[in-house]
């Protein structure tokens, strides 16, 4: 991958730094302003100003700023992400409420697809997470409709990786040389892994897109794009599966959104949780 086809795009690594991102604050989380298309501008010049450590993307709906009002450890996770998107109907509006102009949310599926199509065969792709088989059934999707380059897959076990497994995963990421590893372990595992994996995976880029690994590749449907597009796409997810998502969407997303609310009003607020030697990079609006 050469880094003039790169600058072909339009594309200048120092051209897209947080710092000139927009952002707000809620219950202790830094959100940034951020639509598709700067997205995936900031993705391609990441990718060419490859640095020592691997830079990570968080895409947060209320369900994880709602796991971090709770756990001020995961609140520095999510806060020393170099750019945490809205994947979430509510943090549009509570954008708006503060100011911003911010039109619609950034889901890790439309992520995901968008890049890959724009992207088509520039960039190597590894994927990492998923029920067994997901990262491969996501690969070869992605391959044959946008023909993307797939570099590589990796299915973890369901427990905590041994030192070993630890070495061997980052020697096959090593060799498989990607531009971009996707990660699929939902929200708060997702997080945490880039950020503990960000010095020991050598890749200059890592998104967290937790369910898009089987709704993209269609192993489980997705909501209908009208419901989408009207913030009802928990609604979907719910009914198909209930058992899963009830406690999610019935009881920690609306207790909340309760505390959104007494933050709005200014009765409540959590504070803002850096990790340690992090200096903000963020422009706070």
């Amino acid at each position: 991958m050469s880094v003039g086809r790169l600058n072909d795009r339009g594309v200048s690594g120092a051209a897209f730094r947080t710092t000139n991102v927009p952002s707000f604050q809620i219950l202790g989380v830094r959100v940034h302003v951020v639509e598709m298309a700067d997205t995936m501008k900031h993705l391609r010049a990441w990718i060419e100003d490859r640095q020592s450590s691997a830079r990570f993307v968080a895409v947060t709906a209320m369900h994880g700023v709602a796991a971090a009002r709770r756990d001020a450890a995961f609140r520095r996770v999510l806060n020393s992400a170099d750019l945490l998107v809205a994947d979430g109907t509510p943090l549009v509006w509570v954008a708006r409420i503060k100011g911003h102009r911010f039109r619609r949310r950034v889901s890790g599926c439309d992520l995901l697809d968008n890049f890959c199509r724009d992207s088509g065969g520039a960039y190597r792709h590894f994927f990492y997470g998923g029920t067994p088989g997901a990262a491969e059934r996501l690969a070869n999707t992605l391959r044959d409709r946008f023909g993307i380059v797939v570099a590589g897959t990796y299915t973890p076990p369901f427990r905590p990786m041994t030192n070993a497994e630890e070495s061997e995963l980052a020697t096959i990421v090593e060799r498989a040389s990607p531009d971009v590893l996707w990660v699929g372990l939902s929200t708060p595992k997702q997080e945490n892994w880039m950020y503990q994996h960000r010095h020991r995976v050598k890749v200059p880029l890592m998104l967290g897109v937790g369910a898009a690994f089987d709704l993209n590749s269609g192993n489980v449907e997705r909501a209908p794009v009208w419901m989408r597009d009207h913030g009802l796409e928990w609604l979907f997810r719910l009914a198909a599966e209930p058992r899963r998502l009830w406690k999610r969407y019935l009881i920690t997303i609306p207790h909340a959104l309760w505390f959104v609310g007494l933050e709005l009003m200014g009765l409540s607020k959590v504070p803002l949780a850096e990790s340690p030697g992090v200096q903000s990079e963020h422009t706070i609006l």
